[in-house]
């Protein structure tokens, strides 16, 4: 009796085998990816062969769950501890095929190439200082708390209304440019003094023209009352 006290206590301590990634699934994603990752119709897409990059960025951005799989997904709290997102998404991998995470390197990226690779295929969505924006239909969100690697999954996989880049469209030495950029975007250098939100020329001419009419009106008033006098 005293063993078998002492072998349940040991087993307590056991962590659970990988594997829960199916319960897992089973709590919060076969209502719309239906068993196996198949897909529902009007519900949720095929699984099969996405392998962990897309699912990766799903979860740890939080897009899902989604409660309405009619909704645009936005970044919301992970429901997952780090163990059960790694199962979770092992288990999406297991369904066949598909691209693994990618492991992005912006140090090696050049900061100048992606500027102009950044204004090319994303400022017109998430406009140039990858602060977001609005689209048809749709909301290009803020890449503020983007990672590196969640930016790289994104470009690979496409979410919702997003274009898909291949490898072909963007290299992964471009990849990582545009990578840093962003992630210099998120605290730029302001040699010019007031940033104004780094939200652009037209809020800059719009108070360059109000300090101007402020200024031209007290010079007015100024040359006015000398005339008086």
């Amino acid at each position: 009796m005293r063993y078998a006290l002492l072998l349940l206590a040991a087993l307590a301590f056991v962590p659970v085998a990988a594997g829960s990634g199916t319960d897992l699934y089973g709590a919060n994603c076969i209502e719309c990816h239906g068993p196996q990752g198949r897909g529902i119709p009007e519900r949720g897409p095929s699984l099969r062969g996405v392998g962990a990059r897309a699912a990766d960025f799903y979860l740890r951005t939080g897009y899902m769950p989604l409660g309405n799989p009619h909704d645009q997904p936005h970044r919301k709290r992970v429901q997952f501890t780090k163990r059960e997102l790694a199962e979770l998404v092992a288990y999406v991998a297991s369904f066949g095929g598909g691209p693994p995470i990618p492991r992005p390197e912006p140090a090696r990226g050049n900061l100048a190439e992606g500027q102009e690779l950044f204004t090319e295929h994303c400022a017109g969505c998430h406009q140039i200082d990858a602060e977001g924006g609005y689209v048809t239909n749709a909301v290009a969100p803020p890449l503020d708390r983007a990672s590196p690697v969640e930016i790289a999954e994104a470009v690979r996989t496409g979410p919702y209304l997003m274009p898909r880049f291949s490898e072909k469209q963007i290299g992964d030495d471009q990849l990582n440019s545009i990578i840093r950029y962003v992630q210099y975007a998120k605290h730029p250098d302001d040699r010019g003094g007031w940033s104004l939100g780094h939200v652009g020329p037209v809020p800059e001419g719009l108070v360059t023209w109000f300090v101007a009419v402020v200024l031209l009106i007290a010079t007015c008033a100024v040359i006015g009352q000398r005339i008086r006098s």
